[in-house]
């Protein structure tokens, strides 16, 4: 069983991760007024009174936020506070107007819940593993400082100040980067099955803070350190194992682990210290005065659990047991719901063209679209989002493939043109002629011909070399110019030969 240790002088050590996800929520509009929450709008072009904190001025809970957060929390199946509160968390900053966040400390509106990791052993994680979630509240964001747009001033841009995250605050429950890595790819990909968050990482509308601390098998907790803002399952990872044999180093070096925020440099794979850590009383938190308390009633709730969608575990399970997929194969079809989106809907068009169901098919269009699909797109620069190739066109080709109007080899042929030119793949196999011949007269003609140039192998044949069928195959199909149907071709010679 592979176990992730750091390697010190004194031997070896654990390390212990817990992740704080930010994630921004889905909404039009933020958490507490009517600003639009669009990304890469014009500084400062989203910001209402409310969010630039004019005196007077009274926050209004976002129905919808609220919503998002909730089914959030259904699609972990945690437990959802049907009575949550929000607090003022109080700190002065330049991007935060109001001198204080709209958080929850308390009383969350999301509880415990948990996701699982699957196990890959390539990456160093034996077996299905359960991540244990602590919570998920809600607040609103900060603005951005600009640093980098004069030499001697600094700039404020409001657009993000009271933008809705919800705050999904793990246990520390993972034990190697490869585990931290897993967890905020399922957890992402639960976001975007739920529609609460797009998990775009780089335009910041996701991202992680990394607690990690380091200890002897068997020890009590160490002291964490906790790197902010990490844009990356990549940079997520590289912070863990950074941070954890710096960690090392530092104990093994005589010296001790100092309770603080870090940052975490993409250019050079390593922290830096930002500020000692507040603890919650540094914040003099205390209950909002200008906000009643959520009260969520059972109608609302039911809702929300009536709108969540078939979610990735459950998703991967019907390819398995429905429609026959192998684990990989539905691993990788439901790890983005546009991938599964987009199967499924090439899955129907397929069967419709074959006069066949969806179960039918699905082992021949999953292999198809992962194996051959799916390097085109690469190949051509493209993501599945922006693909060229409509599934609708994809179903044309892969029935053409089915039906034996063309080869296997000539569907990888069609395919390269359809992203090149955008046509239709009955239109390139006819300009192209690719059309696979299956008419037995014709078939048969040629094989004769090979039969009779080629005696002597005949002979050989019939007196027990039967590796020379794949010579005459090989012979026929030349001789018709790779038209000729295999399976026609097959059929034919094995009556000849007999």
């Amino acid at each position: 069983m592979s176990t992730y240790r750091i390697h010190g002088a004194t031997g070896e050590w654990e390390v212990v991760i817990g992740l704080e996800v930010h994630a921004q929520v889905t909404s039009n509009a933020k958490l507490f007024s009517g600003a639009a929450t669009a990304f890469g709008a014009e500084p400062n072009s989203q910001v209402s009174l409310v969010d630039a904190a004019m005196p007077g001025m009274l926050p209004v809970p976002n129905r919808e936020c609220i919503r998002q957060a909730v089914r959030t929390g259904m699609a972990i199946e945690a437990q959802i506070n049907a009575w949550s509160r929000f607090d003022r968390k109080n700190y002065f900053y330049a991007d935060l107007p109001q001198g204080y966040q709209i958080s929850q400390l308390y009383h969350p509106l999301v509880g415990e819940g948990s996701l699982t990791i699957e196990a890959d052993e390539k990456a160093g994680i034996p077996h299905d593993k359960v991540i244990g979630i602590e919570r998920i509240h809600v607040e609103q964001d900060a603005g951005k400082l600009m640093h980098d747009q004069h030499p001697t001033m600094s700039y404020v841009d409001l657009n993000r100040s009271g933008v809705a995250l919800m705050e999904i605050v793990s246990r520390p429950d993972m034990r190697s980067p490869a585990e931290a890595g897993a967890y905020v790819r399922k957890l992402r990909a639960i976001l975007r099955y739920v529609g609460s968050c797009d998990g775009n990482m780089e335009e910041g509308s996701m991202r992680a803070d990394v607690n990690v601390s380091v200890r002897k098998a068997g020890d009590e907790f160490g002291t964490r350190t906790e790197t902010k803002n990490v844009n990356s399952v990549r940079f997520v990872m590289q912070t863990i194992e950074h941070e954890a044999r710096r960690q090392v180093e530092v104990i093994e070096g005589g010296g001790t682990i100092v309770q603080e925020t870090r940052l975490f440099d993409p250019g050079t794979g390593t922290t830096r210290s930002m500020r000692s850590k507040e603890d919650a009383h540094d914040y003099r938190y205390f209950p909002d005065p200008d906000l009643l308390p959520l009260e969520l009633d059972a109608a609302f709730l039911d809702e929300c659990r009536a709108s969540l969608p078939e979610l990735p575990d459950a998703k991967r399970r019907r390819y398995v047991e429905e429609l026959g997929l192998s684990a990989y194969n539905a691993a990788v079809l439901t790890a983005e719901v546009e991938t599964a989106r987009w199967f499924e809907a090439l899955l129907l068009e397929v069967a419709s063209a074959q006069g066949k169901t969806p179960a039918d098919v699905a082992k021949q269009a999953a292999n198809w679209l992962i194996s051959e699909f799916f390097g085109a797109l690469n190949k051509a620069g493209h993501e599945l989002a922006d693909s060229p190739v409509t599934y609708a066109q994809a179903a044309e080709l892969l029935a053409l493939v089915g039906q034996g109007t063309i080869s296997a080899s000539a569907g990888k042929q069609v395919l390269e043109a359809m992203f090149a030119t955008g046509d239709g793949a009955a239109a390139i196999v006819e300009r192209e002629g690719l059309k696979q011949e299956s008419d037995s007269g014709a078939i048969e003609a040629a094989v004769d011909k090979i039969l009779a140039d080629n005696t002597d192998k005949v002979a050989q044949y019939k007196a027990g070399k039967e590796a020379l069928f794949g010579f005459f195959v090989g012979q026929t199909m030349k001789a018709m110019q790779g038209k000729g149907n295999p399976q026609v071709v097959n059929e034919v010679l094995k009556a000849k030969l007999a």
